[in-house]
């Protein structure tokens, strides 16, 4: 593929000043979808329109493209290259990954009033010198792996390739029954697929550790709630955090609402006023490698699922 001119790039499903000016920037050229060479979709609630054949990528607005698997409009354009943000927003889910271990580790999830200092004391542990698997060590994981070495974690990166991660021990998917009772607590970063739905499950409740810690910032399906729920009221581990949940909306009068040891945050790791900068980024960077004949980041894998 190649331009002699800039290459067209629609906006949708509303016009947006902001991101015709990211495009722009990137060495595009803003236009109407009946005659754009490439598509950004910045609402995933909104179903994707009818593309017309000159249309041959398209950035979608956020890391989990479950919903437009699922839809099947990407099956149904096989030359199409699909993008999502994968990694663009890796940064603000890190922090929300470290806040909730922390604040789980360090005894913050409880809810004082009054001075017991013997009390928080006992509650109070300490994450360096632990050992922590990061599960779906890609875009996130990148992020928080030198946060939590910085705090004196030896962190064991979880991904499908074996490809080697700074700073981290690597294992492979396939080994993961070996990971969860060698390591204190974990971090669920990973997309979601038929494949781990349910990948935190009882039996995997089960081999962790009883100050075990659970982190989730990826998506709700990756955990078996009902088995969760039963693991923190007879103690099982240590505790959770959750930033997803299924189903999600956590609904009120949900079990994990009245269960101390589960830190609930209501899916705002990346909020909007958050997300929209860095999505634009995102847009800019990809029409520019569109336009110069490179890959653009996160093309995303039908087979794999994300």
């Amino acid at each position: 593929m190649s331009f002699d001119d800039a290459p067209v790039i629609a906006v949708g499903p509303k016009p947006d000043p902001e991101f015709d000016a990211a495009i722009t920037a990137g060495g595009g050229e803003p236009g109407p979808l009946a005659r754009a060479d490439g598509l950004v979709w910045t609402d995933a609630r909104a179903s994707l329109p009818a593309l017309p054949p000159s249309v041959r990528w398209v950035q979608l607005p956020f890391a989990g493209v479950e919903d437009f698997l699922d839809s099947g409009v990407i099956a149904e354009h096989p030359k199409v290259v699909f993008t999502s943000a994968a990694g663009a927003y890796s940064g603000t889910v890190a922090e929300q990954a470290i806040a909730l271990l922390l604040a789980g580790v360090r005894g913050l999830w409880s809810r004082e009033t009054s001075w017991d200092a013997a009390g928080a004391a006992g509650r109070t542990g300490r994450l360096g010198g632990t050992t922590v698997a990061v599960v779906g060590a890609g875009g996130i994981g990148r992020d928080l792996i030198p946060a939590l070495r910085g705090l004196g974690v030896k962190v064991v990166a979880v991904n499908r390739s074996g490809t080697d991660v700074s700073d981290a021990v690597v294992v492979t998917a396939d080994h993961l029954d070996e990971v969860w009772p060698a390591v204190d607590h974990v971090i669920l970063a990973a997309p979601s697929t038929a494949k781990t739905r349910a990948l935190v499950n009882a039996k995997v409740l089960a081999q962790l550790k009883p100050h075990s810690w659970i982190i989730n910032v990826a998506r709700g399906s990756l955990i078996d709630t009902d088995a969760l729920v039963a693991a923190l009221k007879k103690g099982t581990i240590g505790g959770v955090g959750l930033d997803v949940t299924d189903p999600e909306p956590l609904p009120d009068g949900h079990p994990l609402w009245s269960i101390p040891n589960a830190i609930i945050t209501p899916h705002v790791a990346n909020p909007p006023q958050h997300l929209r900068p860095a999505l634009l980024a995102r847009v800019e960077v990809n029409v520019r490698r569109f336009a110069n004949d490179l890959e653009p980041l996160a093309v995303i894998d039908a087979d794999r699922g994300y």
